[in-house]
C-alpha cells in the first residue's frame, strides 16, 4: 500500500535531523543536560536513531516499530527541552518564548507520528 506523501516528509525530516547530528555535533552538544553522561556518545546515538527511525517509516515491515520508536525518542528529548528552559546559558541563546513553544510542538510531533499507525 502506498503511503501518503506526508509520511515520507516526516521520514525525510528525521533523516535530515539525524544527519545534522554528525554535520553539526557542537549544536547538539551545547544543549545536552549536564546531568547526562557521555554527551558525544548520546549525540551520536540519537543521530543514528533519528536516521534509522526515519528510514524505517518508509517500509511497511518497520513503519509501526519506527513510529513507536519516534514517540519514545521524542519523549526522551523532552528532558533536553525542559533543561533548555532552566537558564540563559542552557537555552543556548534561543529566546525563551521559542523554547516554550517547542514543548507543545514535541507533543504535536508525537501525535503526527501516532496518526500514521492507521495506514
Amino acid at each position: 500500500m502506498p503511503y501518503p506523501f506526508h509520511l515520507y516528509l516526516m521520514a525525510a525530516m528525521y533523516i535530515f535531523a539525524g544527519i545534522m547530528h554528525f554535520i553539526k555535533p557542537k549544536a547538539y552538544l551545547r544543549i545536552m543536560p549536564r546531568y547526562l553522561p557521555n554527551h558525544k556518545l548520546l549525540v551520536t546515538l540519537s543521530g543514528f536513531a533519528e536516521v534509522l527511525l526515519g528510514i524505517g517509516l518508509c517500509f511497511s515491515v518497520t513503519k509501526n516499530i519506527s513510529i513507536y520508536g519516534i514517540i519514545a525518542m521524542l519523549l526522551a528529548f523532552l528532558s533536553v527541552h525542559f533543561y533548555m528552559l532552566s537558564g540563559k546559558k542552557e537555552g543556548a541563546g534561543i529566546p525563551k518564548w521559542v523554547l516554550i513553544l517547542r514543548l507543545p510542538l514535541q507533543f504535536g510531533l508525537m501525535y503526527w507520528a501516532y496518526w500514521y499507525l492507521q495506514f
